[in-house]
């Protein structure tokens, strides 16, 4: 989070950035716990950890009410792949979870980009495996309609920046990720 929130404010943004461990898209339009933490941060403001039961979401209209933004950035795909379901990710319950929070942005009339997820490394406790990364980013690709889509798969090679469990970067592969993320943004203005 703290690599795209300061290169956004490096282009002058004003940023409100929250981040919740293991949610899932409708888990944005309610209050929500996270299932291993929380981080908040507004503008160049600390960062705000938050644990146990303080870990949660704002539901997303409610946060466009209060902040009124004229973009809205979510950065979100893996965990909707279920990596470690090894009969495969349900296509009809991934739909539905895009379709909660589009639905809800869509009332508000704020534009959105929708950041899917990248690569990682196969064969990591994360379960992650190149093939359902691949699916998940193709469907979402064509669901996430009004927001626009950037692809991550595009960003780098397969296995290229490391990872701690084949999900989670480590931090020189989420800067670069966010140096990559707003180059996009900027193509797209």
């Amino acid at each position: 989070m703290t690599s795209l929130n300061n290169d956004l404010l490096d282009k002058g943004a004003q940023v409100h950035s929250l981040g919740v461990c293991g949610i899932t898209p409708s888990q944005l339009t309610k209050t929500s716990k996270g299932a291993c933490g929380a981080a908040e941060r507004v503008g160049a403001g600390p960062l705000n950890m938050k644990l146990g039961s303080k870990a949660e979401t704002i539901p997303i209209a409610k946060l466009i009410e209060t902040e009124k933004p004229g973009l809205v950035i979510i950065v979100m795909g893996d965990t909707l792949a279920d990596y470690r379901n090894t009969a495969g990710m349900s296509t009809p319950w991934v739909n539905s979870e895009i379709e909660q929070v589009t639905k809800e942005i869509n009332r508000t009339k704020v534009r959105c980009v929708w950041v899917g997820p990248s690569w990682g490394q196969e064969g990591h406790s994360g379960g992650k495996t190149y093939a359902r990364v691949q699916q998940v980013s193709n469907l979402l690709s064509q669901r996430v309609s009004p927001c626009t889509y950037i692809d991550s798969l595009k960003m780098s090679q397969k296995g290229e920046w490391s990872t701690l469990d084949g999900i989670h970067y480590r931090d020189q592969y989420y800067k670069i990720w966010a140096d990559k993320i707003v180059d996009e943004l900027d193509k797209i203005k």
